[in-house]
This record gives C-alpha cells, structure tokens and sequence, in this order.
C-alpha cells in the first residue's frame, strides 16, 4: 500500500510537471501555426521557419522523455527525427491540461474531505447530513481522480511511444538484426569455445598422457626394480595429475554441481577454487528463471574471476547477484591495476551470452582500476 501510495505521488508529479509543459507546448502550436500560415505560400521562407521550429519541437520532446522517464517509469528510444517531435509536442498539450485538471480535482476532493472533517470538530452543527454529504463527495472525487492520476499515467507513456518511438515495422527489422548479430555473435562464442577446449587438451592433458606413456615404458623395459617402481612411481603422479586436469576442463566446459544443487552452491565451488579471497553476495530468493539463465549467470562469473586471476593483479574480488523485479542482476568487482581489454575473446563471449537472452553486459575498467563486470538477464 506504501509503494502504491509512493508510486501515485510520483505520477502525480509528473502530470503537474507536464501541465506546465503543456501550457508551453499549446503556445508553440499556436504560435508556430500562425507563423507557418504567414509562409505557407513562400516555399524558401516555409523551409526557413520549419527548422527552428523543429529545433524547438526536440528540445520540448528531449523534456517530456525526461519527465517521462522520472516520474512515470516511461523509457522512450531518442531515435526520432524533428517531424515527429514536433507531432508529439502538437499533440500531447491536451493530454497535459487534462492531466491538470486531474491533479486539481485531487486537490479539491482533499479540501471537501477536510472541510468535512474539520465541520464535526464543531460542537453545533446546524448541517451534519450536509457537511457528512460534503466529506463523501470528496472522498469519491479524490478516488476518482486518482484512478485517473495513473491510466493519464500511462496513456502519456503510449502517446510518447506511439509518436516517438518507432514504427512497429522498424521494430521488426531492429530486432530481426539484433537476433541476427545475437546468432553471429553466438556461433563466434561456442566456435571460441570449442578451440580454448581443444588447446587445454592438447597443451595440458595430452601432454600428460604422453609423458605417463613414456615412464611406463621406460619401466617396462628397466631391468633394474628399484629403477622400475621410482618410474612406476612418477607415473602414478602423472596419471594423478592428468586426472586432475581433466576434471578441470570437464568443469570449464559445464558444472554438474550447477545441475544438482544450483546456482548458489555453483558459485560457492568458484569461490573455493579460486587462490584470491572472494566474497559472494547471493540475493536472490528463489531460482531465476530457466535453467540458461543460471547457466549464463555462471559463466559470467567464472569467466570474470579466471580474468582476474590472470591478469588483473588483484588481492580480492566481490561478486554480487541480486534479484531486482523480473530481472538478475549480476556484478563482478576487483581492485586490481584495470584496463581489460574490452575486445578480448573472453568477455566478447560473455557479451554474446548475455546478449542471446535479451540481457544487458557492461565491463568498466578504467587504467588503475577497479574493474567491474556488471549483467542484468531476463528471470521470465
């Protein structure tokens, strides 16, 4: 009841705060109307007269996003040409007296409610059916108006989005090269991926098998025993150690434990594996959403704390995921030197991981540092 009564004051912010906009947007379309029927005639003068209009129709739409986007949650796309702007300007100066007149009926209801009120304080009262009438209308005119306080609030945000935005069509295209370049950038991530395996492999658990090969050769043909079981020996250990490196490569490739106890017990194994002291913040109440989302949110942070590992230079990292509405929010943090390179294979296969989800990446590292990972992916 509290975040709704918050949130009805806020939009009834906003709709005050447009009203006065709307009463400087109803002199630009008269004004800019009486000035462009003086040129309507005059081709070079119409064309002289529409781009300071215009300019002027930016500047008014640039504050009704602002607006917007403060106090009614409205988030509409700056990709939209003065023409538009100036339709939108011509067009929302109703909606925004209207939204005043809202606002003023909520005020009066408040005064009939207090008149009321403040009436039975009054030992004698020669009215009482009058004055408790009085207080009813006001109460009933204060919930009116605040139902229309937030459905003003939203028909702004559409009208915004209608004639600001873009079209359904571009819409279509945008998102159709935005999957496009989402696919690319996937198949460029998992091809990637596939080499960074194939070298750990070849560079590390081949290279073991070799040399465990060659010591139980070389025991097979010592005639000396002692000689024979100290390479016996060394090839238990290569073998150990062989062992060991392919169960780290199976756990790069994918974490049984994320299948088996989550998330939460995931990131806490890369904590314990990880030789610099890591400090794991988990908010998230209930599981995020499909199984990718974990999966996605899990390599963002291994492959965030290995960079750190191997290059930053840090004494310590801090990895924060909270949930924040339908969303995950993920941030990776380390005071090491900075200065990641932001085109390197690692955190572009990030970015195409978070991107095939719809999510947001964000890397900030500035030279000095600190460097810090930030990830926002859809839980719905």
């Amino acid at each position: 009841m509290k975040a709704l009564a918050m949130q009805g004051t806020r939009y009834a912010v906003g709709l005050l705060l447009g009203t006065l906009t709307a009463v400087v947007e109803l002199l630009f379309a008269l004004l800019g109307g009486l000035v462009l029927l003086l040129v309507l005639a005059w081709p070079r003068g119409r064309r002289a007269v529409q781009r300071p209009l215009g300019d002027i129709a930016a500047r008014l739409a640039h504050l009704e996003r602002r607006r917007l986007a403060r106090f009614l949650g409205a988030r509409i796309s700056s990709s939209y040409g003065s023409g538009h702007a100036a339709r939108y300007v011509v067009a929302r100066w109703p909606l925004g007296l209207l939204g005043g007149l809202v606002i003023f009926c909520v005020l009066l209801g408040l005064l009939y409610a207090g008149y009321a009120a403040l009436g039975w304080t009054v030992d004698d009262i020669d009215y009482p059916w009058a004055v408790a009438g009085t207080g009813l209308v006001g109460l009933f005119l204060v919930f009116l108006a605040a139902q229309s306080v937030f459905g003003l609030a939203l028909l702004e945000g559409h009208l915004a989005r209608r004639l600001l935005g873009p079209s359904h069509h571009d819409e279509l295209e945008r998102r159709i090269a935005q999957l496009a370049t989402t696919r690319a950038g996937m198949m460029d991530a998992v091809d990637g991926e596939r080499r960074r395996i194939e070298r750990d492999l070849h560079d590390g658990v081949q290279q073991r098998l070799v040399a465990l090969g060659m010591l139980l050769g070389r025991a097979r043909r010592s005639r000396d025993p002692d000689r024979a079981a100290q390479l016996l020996l060394q090839a238990h250990e290569e073998s150990r150690r062989a062992l060991a490196e392919l169960r780290d490569v199976a756990w790069r490739i994918y974490p049984t434990v994320l299948d088996e106890a989550g998330l939460r017990a995931a990131l806490e194994t890369v904590a314990e594996r990880t030789p610099l002291p890591v400090h794991l913040t988990y908010e998230v109440p209930e599981p995020p959403g499909s199984r990718q989302v974990e999966t996605v949110a899990y390599f963002v942070v291994c492959e965030s704390v290995t960079n750190v590992v191997k290059h930053a230079g840090a004494t310590r990292i801090a990895v924060t995921l909270r949930r924040d509405g339908p969303k995950l929010a993920l941030r990776v943090e380390d005071d090491g030197v900075g200065g990641a390179d932001l085109a390197g294979g690692g955190l572009t296969g990030l970015a195409s991981r978070v991107a095939a989800l719809d999510g947001r990446f964000r890397v900030d590292s500035p030279a000095g540092g600190p460097t810090t990972v930030t990830a926002e992916l859809p839980c719905v």
